[in-house]
């Protein structure tokens, strides 16, 4: 079994490209990288999907009818299918080429589009991440205020309290008879 930790891998890619131990195919070290998924079916699945999306990237607006919009996705299914598994793959790379040279101008402005997209979709999150920072040093602020009123009023009723008492040691000093106020006479 290929073990792929760093020192194995630097082992294995001596030069930029060699041979898979287990299944001989030729791997290149730029292209190399640690497998995300239990199972390498799905890895390499994925790998494919990407590679495919890249090219077949139309959206819903470039067909006139859905039923159209719902064949090319059955198509780029079909050819992620095939190239996942092995079958008719000379013929399915064909094909996608074919697809590549013929759709040049659509795919390379489909990729445009997906760029401002994702950079209007980085710029919103990027507003939303500061309106939200906004929104909970407010809250804090204002758990603030609220924490500070209240020591107000506990200070303003405990000095009332103090205030009231000492007015009381007063009445009461001053309505004692003269005889217990000063025990010591």
């Amino acid at each position: 079994v290929f073990c792929s930790c760093e020192s194995c891998v630097d082992s294995v890619f001596i030069r930029p490209s060699a041979a898979c131990p287990e299944c001989g195919v030729a791997l290149r070290r730029n292209l190399f990288r640690l497998q995300q998924f239990e199972d390498s079916f799905v890895e390499k699945e994925v790998d494919i999907r990407k590679r495919i999306l890249k090219d077949y990237n139309k959206s819903a607006d470039d067909f006139l009818s859905l039923r159209e919009y719902n064949d090319y996705l059955e198509e780029v299914e079909a050819i992620i299918y095939n190239l996942s598994n092995g079958y008719d793959v000379e013929e399915t790379r064909q094909r996608v080429e074919q697809y590549k040279r013929e759709n040049q101008a659509l795919i390379m402005r489909n990729r445009a589009r997906q760029l401002r997209y994702g950079q209007v979709l980085s710029t919103q999150l990027e507003v939303e991440r500061v309106e939200q920072e906004l929104r909970n040093k407010r809250a804090l602020e204002e758990e603030q205020e609220v924490a500070r009123s209240r020591q107000r009023q506990k200070d303003s009723i405990i000095d009332e309290l103090n205030v009231n008492q000492e007015r009381e040691w007063t009445t009461v000093a001053f309505s004692m008879p003269d005889a217990l106020r000063s025990p010591c006479q």
